[in-house]
């Protein structure tokens, strides 16, 4: 492993309105399937708490559904937010992360499992921002400290975006900013329910799942069209899914996609992908099977894009997987007993 330089602008303290994290590190959204019947139990507080209780900045939850008949199809162990079990299970979660002094988000989902949102009728599109709103007020009832809507990946609001999948004609559908109406409907419904001060994350990316090399937006020009209407409706953070946090969203530029979006919208913004890993890409794991191990390795490109100020703050996934302590680790220099993410992390809760 190559040496570590100087962690010092990762455990900066990090401040946005109301929320004040005492550092730049985040836990990426994982779904853990650890959840029956949709509801979080004592496994589950525990999992999160042990992320903060080990000095993770801020927790994002793995995707919890929305209630909508249309969220998921044989999904039962991924959990809800809605139902009184449900509820109450979170509840235990937040208690736990913030008794360890964490914060954290909950990441309010639908997958869109209809595959594409051509079919659904104005009345739907409205039962569906509805649901969200309900989400969202869940989320503030149960004590989290703020959302962030999954629009990415080809789910639900992402298929609005996506020209591929969002042929519409009406004003949900058409050019570019027009696909953008249901995520703004989206955005604002949960402001209401959330008030002002309550943080609005939002979690976009060019790839989908089986459409690694889809595009969203071809340009910065058509990201910062993208964008504005997603700003206009109350996002406070956007947190851009790439592969390699180290590659170019366009020619021309090194930033990544987090990058240009800080740059166009002056929002903070989280930057993920591949972070401490090594041979151990997110697709290529998942869609062939290889890379069966993640080393860990160093992360000196990602400080040094962390102080010029491409981005704000840092998710980490499968390496804080497999390890809990991955933070204390980093801060403590004891980067040889990193632990390499593998295939049974996911089928155990660290």
């Amino acid at each position: 492993m190559n040496n570590f330089q100087s962690v010092e602008a990762l455990f900066k303290p990090f401040e946005m309105g109301n929320l004040k994290l005492s550092n730049r590190i985040i836990m990426a959204p994982m779904t853990r399937n650890f959840s029956p019947n949709g509801a979080p139990g004592e496994d589950v507080a525990a999992y999160y708490r042990r992320r903060a209780e080990n000095g993770v900045g801020l927790i994002i939850t793995e995707g919890t559904f929305i209630n909508h008949r249309d969220v998921v199809s044989n999904q039962e162990n991924v959990p809800h937010l809605y139902g009184e079990d449900a509820l109450n299970g979170w509840s235990k979660v937040v208690e736990g992360v913030h008794e360890a002094d964490g914060k954290i988000f909950s990441q309010i989902w639908h997958m869109g499992v209809r595959g594409n949102v051509n079919d659904y009728s104005k009345q739907e599109i409205s039962e569906l921002v509805a649901a969200f709103e309900q989400a969202a007020a869940n989320a503030k009832k149960v004590g989290f400290d703020g959302i962030e809507i999954m629009a990415a990946h080809g789910f639900l609001i992402d298929q609005f975006f996506w020209e591929k999948t969002n042929t519409r004609t009406d004003e949900y559908g058409g050019d570019l900013v027009k696909r953008t109406r249901f995520a703004s409907e989206v955005i604002q419904a949960c402001r209401r329910a959330v008030g002002p001060e309550f943080p609005i994350g939002l979690r976009i990316s060019q790839w989908k799942y089986a459409f690694y090399t889809a595009k969203l937006v071809e340009t910065p020009e058509q990201l910062k069209r993208f964008l504005t209407p997603l700003v206009d409706a109350g996002v406070d953070i956007f947190h851009a899914s790439i592969r390699r946090f180290w590659e170019p969203a366009f020619g021309g530029s090194e930033l990544n996609l987090s990058g240009w979006i800080k740059k166009w919208t002056g929002k903070p913004t989280i930057t993920i992908g591949s972070v401490g890993l090594e041979g151990a890409d997110f697709v290529d794991f998942f869609a062939t099977g290889e890379h069966s191990n993640g080393k860990a390795t160093s992360i000196n490109a990602l400080i040094e894009r962390l102080e010029r100020g491409e981005f704000d703050l840092i998710a980490v996934g499968r390496a804080l997987l497999a390890d809990p302590n991955w933070v204390n680790k980093i801060r403590d220099g004891r980067t040889e007993e990193l632990l390499p993410f593998t295939r049974e992390a996911l089928d155990t809760l660290y």
